[in-house]
């Protein structure tokens, strides 16, 4: 297979040269401009950070970007979809404000922000892709009818998937609440009698009429009607409706791999992806521990399944800070030496199997060039 070109960019400085000019330059020589960005409605799929997290991409970098797209053009917008945990991006208002609160707002970012499953993460599309476990992937409905993808990733660990790069921004980060469920879920959702307070919303919107309040006025799942939507899971404000059984890692990446086939189908799409602040686990946490290595530079690519294996590859190859983190405290530094990084901060991942999945499904390569400006 022909190698996929992936471009990389140091994060030395000058005084003519900063790290927003050195990011508009990688993404101009790696071919951002060629997209049909003319007046198309161009998605811009970032994190915008759990609030207590400080480890997310700078707000700064996705005004540049907005600024960019805008130049050719695009009409950009900043986006992400609800959480299937609860915390504070589990619904739109409560996202919205924790965007603001991390800097993502229409004066700082230069463009609108959009939560893409609504405000309950309901508003979904389903996208058959007729994937081994996901067939008709459930995508927030503001990426689905986006004409342009543009992927803004930091790449770090992620406790199951491994790490979090590309793949895990576009797969699990544009699935509906319903969708994640999907992700996460090896069985059909369950209630959590304690919490139940029989609000009966969960009834009201079963499409499926798979749920009823019981004579205690708690509700209970009809599990020979109840498909695993996960409506119910999306609605829940009380975490009552919940996931059962959570998918292993490997068929956790394989999924994220299809659902990432469904965002990116018959759109035209480019990804950055930054390698700083490289914390042991997700953007989704409440706190982010110490990096895990030093901070590298960003890469950018039209093929997300290579900027995925360029940016592991530089990590693993990175010399592992002593910093008393997550890392530090469960393995020793000389233990680290010739190893995987990733299955050594989260043994059960398999990170590369979800990469091998979305090579063979057609979505891009592993075979790389690393081309440095």
């Amino acid at each position: 297979m022909e190698k996929a070109k992936v471009y990389f960019s140091d994060l030395r400085t000058s005084p003519t040269s900063n790290l927003l000019d050195k990011m508009e330059r990688l993404l101009k020589r790696a071919g951002i401009g060629q997209l049909p960005l003319k007046d198309s409605f161009t998605a811009i799929k970032i994190h915008f950070g759990e609030p207590g997290n400080l480890a997310y991409i700078r707000p700064n970098y996705a005004a540049r970007m907005a600024n960019l797209l805008r130049s050719f053009g695009a009409k950009p917008f900043l986006t992400d979809c609800n959480t299937l945990y609860s915390g504070r991006r589990s619904n739109a208002v409560d996202h919205l404000q924790s965007a603001m609160e991390n800097g993502f707002n229409p004066i700082s970012a230069q463009c609108q922000v959009i939560i893409a499953d609504g405000l309950k993460g309901t508003d979904y599309r389903e996208i058959p892709v007729d994937g081994e476990y996901c067939p008709a992937p459930k995508i927030g409905t503001a990426i689905a009818d986006a004409d342009i993808i543009i992927s803004m990733n930091h790449f770090k660990g992620h406790e199951q998937a491994g790490f979090g790069g590309a793949l895990k921004n576009l797969g699990m980060g544009c699935a509906s609440v319903g969708g994640k469920l999907e992700l996460h879920a090896s069985s059909q959702p369950k209630v959590d009698i304690e919490n139940c307070i029989g609000c009966n919303i969960c009834v009201k919107h079963c499409a499926h009429d798979a749920i009823h309040l019981n004579a205690g006025r708690k509700a209970e799942i009809d599990y020979a009607k109840c498909v695993g939507c996960g409506q119910c899971v999306a609605l829940c404000q009380h975490d009552a409706a919940v996931v059962s059984d959570w998918d292993t890692s490997e068929r956790l990446n394989y999924k994220i791999a299809e659902y990432s086939v469904a965002v990116l189908k018959d759109k035209p799409h480019f990804h950055i992806s930054f390698i700083m602040n490289v914390s042991p686990e997700c953007d989704c946490w409440n706190h982010n521990d110490a990096a895990i290595i030093p901070d590298l530079g960003m890469l950018a690519s039209a093929d997300p399944v290579a900027l995925d294996k360029a940016c592991a590859d530089l990590v693993i190859q990175a010399p592992v800070l002593h910093s008393d983190n997550v890392l530090a405290k469960k393995h020793e530094h000389e233990d680290l030496c010739g190893c995987d990084k990733f299955h050594m901060i989260h043994p059960d991942t398999d990170w590369l199997a979800g990469l091998r999945h979305a090579e063979k499904i057609g979505l891009g390569t592993m075979n790389y060039e690393l081309i440095k400006i």
